[in-house]
């Protein structure tokens, strides 16, 4: 099998039109997104609630970092849903392994809406929560990489742009949804009810739309042709994987810059404002609900302005900007709704420049024979060393008086992910979306 060097220009991109199976296909991938990131971005919102509920309480700032550990767990586990379901994506096809992660992810948000507390059941409310934690950890960390993968190969080439755009727009309409419920359950049921049982009202929204999602996924459109998953044994695959190691480590970086961004702007400045700063939790959930708006209207129009155009270029670009953005967040030093709005507002321009085309220009490093395994596996590792602690890390260093040094890790993180990007990029020869 031979990897295929794909360009073609801008006019003869947009003239591509997607088909109605495409759409539909595009439609049940990009939902899939919406759930996953919904549920994973509830979690991280509510982890100032459920840590007290999970956890002894005596100390609610150790009963939150002991749900935000919870939360890295999880994303410690994502490498190993990019090693198992990749590899089964590239050897039986995408679209079951897609019905698999929705599935996964439905079942253990509903299992976490209904467990019982620490006080009623003891240490096994928190082994319960870290169980269903590792298994969303396994779904997610083969959903992005792969439903991107998947979304590439449906479009006719030249159409990446718009691909990064959709997929995108999906994402951060589960990290606005996620935003949204909370913050409206937060308005209705006020903070006492919250940390009662109105944290559960979000996850029980997560689950239901979980098991619609999946519904829709039955249609998915298979995109590895019957003679090439012939050719692709699990040696085949891993020897792809192999010959690529350093499109990985590319993607380990692209990917992990991108998340450690994310994950501070969206989970961790909001957990310090309300665990620090003692910041008005109804408050903070409405500004995450702007950001999520600006996500979600960011990502269309990034993606229509990237249709047709040089992915590459504007991933150089765009990835060089968050390296002075990062330091927005030294603004937020000291309690005060107006500093928190300023430093989350403030970045979310350069936010959605990076997670809008990050996945795309990652799937664009591997060759399609081996590109769920090795798209995940690069994912999985970046969003676990470097996404799932970003949150923990963040709260760790503002409560040591030490805030300054994670911007420096972001900017040292983004500045390796654009020298490996372009290290593989002369090696690999692939240029889809070039």
């Amino acid at each position: 099998m031979t990897d295929t060097v794909v360009k073609k220009g801008p006019e003869s991109a947009r003239k591509s039109r997607l088909s109605p199976e495409i759409r539909r296909g595009l439609l049940g991938l990009g939902l899939g997104n919406t759930l996953e990131w919904y549920d994973w971005m509830v979690f991280g919102l509510l982890s100032a609630f459920i840590g007290p509920k999970f956890f002894p309480s005596q100390d609610p700032t150790a009963a939150t970092l002991n749900a935000l550990a919870v939360f890295a767990v999880g994303f410690a586990f994502r490498p190993l849903g990019g090693v198992l379901l990749g590899t089964f994506a590239d050897r039986i096809g995408r679209r079951r392994v897609m019905l698999w992660s929705t599935m996964m992810m439905a079942i253990t948000t509903l299992i976490i809406a209904l467990c019982p507390t620490y006080q009623q059941i003891g240490g096994a409310a928190g082994m319960i929560l870290l169980l269903c934690r590792i298994v969303q950890g396994i779904s997610t960390g083969v959903e992005a990489p792969l439903s991107t993968a998947h979304a590439v190969e449906l479009v006719p080439a030249g159409r990446e742009g718009f691909v990064a755009g959709i997929i995108s727009f999906f994402v951060n309409s589960g990290i606005l949804l996620a935003s949204l419920v909370s913050y409206l359950c937060s308005l209705m049921l006020s903070g006492a009810v919250m940390g009662d049982w109105g944290w559960r009202v979000p996850f029980v929204v997560g689950a239901v739309f979980g098991f619609v999602v999946v519904y829709l996924r039955r249609t998915l459109p298979e995109t590895m042709r019957p003679e090439e998953l012939a050719e692709n044994s699990s040696q085949a695959v891993w020897g792809g994987v192999r010959k690529h190691w350093l499109s990985v480590l590319a993607i380990t970086f692209v990917v992990g810059a991108a998340q450690a961004y994310n994950y501070a702007w969206n989970t961790g400045l909001p957990t310090a404002a309300r665990s620090a700063f003692k910041e008005d939790a109804t408050a903070v959930f409405a500004l995450t609900t702007v950001l999520g708006v600006v996500l979600v209207v960011g990502s269309l129009a990034v993606g229509k302005f990237a249709d047709g155009k040089s992915l590459s270029k504007w991933f150089l670009i765009t990835r060089a900007l968050s390296i002075p953005s990062v330091f927005l967040m030294l603004m937020y030093v000291r309690p005060g709704v107006g500093g928190f709005a300023a430093v989350l507002l403030g970045g979310s321009v350069v936010l959605v420049l990076n997670m809008t085309l990050y996945n795309v220009v990652s799937s664009s490093l591997m060759p399609k024979s081996c590109r769920g395994a090795g798209t995940s596996l690069g994912y999985g590792i970046g969003v676990a060393v470097f996404g799932g602690t970003a949150s923990y890390l963040l709260v760790w260093l503002q409560s040591l008086n030490a805030a300054w040094i994670f911007p420096v890790y972001v900017a040292v993180l983004s500045v390796l992910s654009i020298v490996f990007y372009v290290l593989a990029r002369r090696k690999s020869g692939i240029f889809i979306g070039s």
